[in-house]
């Protein structure tokens, strides 16, 4: 594969006027203002294969819309490099343009006023799509997005999730190599994200469409994105595959088993800890009871205990069985651990 997005010692500084208290010092901020500078983005550098599906993440201020703003020619960058399709986006905006599209899911570029269709004819003119193409491609997008139900209806009476459809189409109609994505799922109910999820995976399968997913949702990320970027005050914290954050950082798994029946006396006679809860005589080391109730067994174990399969053994030699399931971290509160520093950068031991 080759790279289609190539960010070396990205840098972004903002200057943020500081204002004095009171009339007078309103008016002295006016003559002589005092600046401070904010750093958005630090020394960050990454690189996107043609064809990936990245997810980009990190809690809010931490740089990650800046960092789009700058791949798309947006904002200028105050230090590094960037390499977008082979162009400069600050320089070479305009052609990049026709070859990346861009769906900001709190604003839209959609006319509120016209029905779905005309702005989206009005967009291949934008974008100068030779209309045979512009047919071509409008009809697979109908029937991927299901637009036909709200087509000619004006934007401002879809809904977000219909809207959303409708900006992912105007962001695809030049049939784009890169798709950035920020937000895409916010404020949509359950249904509207699974068929936007599935929509996404389409396109990625169908068209090897490069995406680059910034969301706050977890679920976004483990559905459509094999590899992770966490960024917090502009700096990278982790670049590598999402199971690997399960299987490095996860900690403990847990062992759910429900007992027969004919085993409530038995647990009922288990004896109690200092702290009055029941334990498990003899149990593997690293291995430890989360939960007892009534025929249900928590285990918590860690990967580096046993494996799955041998406590599951375990287990079964001294009770009788009647189901047997596995819950894996959350992945949730895996990143947000990395975002409270409970795992810092040398724990993470990535290249960053």
């Amino acid at each position: 594969m080759t790279v289609i997005i190539d960010a070396q010692a990205l840098q972004k500084n903002f200057r943020v006027a500081k204002r004095r208290p009171g009339i007078f010092g309103g008016l002295r901020s006016i003559v002589d203002p005092e600046v401070r500078i904010v750093s958005a983005v630090q020394d960050l550098s990454l690189q996107v294969q043609r064809g990936e599906m990245v997810g980009l993440v990190g809690p809010n201020g931490a740089g990650k819309s800046t960092t789009i703003k700058m791949l798309t020619g947006i904002l200028t960058p105050s230090g590094g490099e960037i390499r977008v399709a082979g162009l400069t986006p600050i320089h070479q905006r305009r052609e990049l343009s026709k070859r990346i599209g861009v769906v900001f899911g709190q604003r839209t570029q959609l006319w509120w006023d016209l029905p779905l269709l005309d702005s989206l004819q009005l967009l291949r003119h934008l974008y100068r799509v030779p209309e045979a193409r512009h047919r071509e491609n409008l009809k697979q997008l109908r029937v991927m997005l299901d637009l036909d139900e709200f087509i000619d209806t004006p934007v401002r009476q879809l809904s977000l999730g219909q809207r959303m459809r409708g900006d992912l189409a105007a962001a695809l109609l030049h049939e784009p190599e890169l798709l950035y994505l920020d937000e895409p799922t916010i404020g949509l109910d359950v249904v509207a994200k699974a068929r936007i999820r599935e929509f996404l995976l389409a396109l990625n399968t169908q068209r090897s469409t490069t995406v680059l997913i910034t969301t706050h949702d977890m679920d976004d990320i483990e559905t459509l994105c094999p590899r992770i970027l966490i960024i917090d005050h502009g700096r990278k914290l982790y670049d590598g595959a999402v199971k690997d954050i399960r299987t490095r950082f996860g900690g403990e798994r847990t062992l759910i088993a429900v007992l027969d029946g004919s085993e409530l006396a038995r647990l009922a006679m288990l004896p109690s800890a200092e702290d009055g809860l029941a334990t498990l005589p003899d149990l593997p080391a690293g291995v430890r009871l989360l939960k007892l109730d009534g025929p249900q067994i928590e285990l918590g174990f860690g990967r580096e205990a046993l494996p799955a399969h041998e406590l599951v053994a375990w287990l079964g030699a001294r009770y009788t069985l009647r189901d047997v399931t596995f819950r894996e971290p959350d992945i949730e509160d895996i990143i947000r651990r990395i975002y409270e520093k409970d795992l810092l950068l040398g724990d993470i031991g990535m290249p960053v």
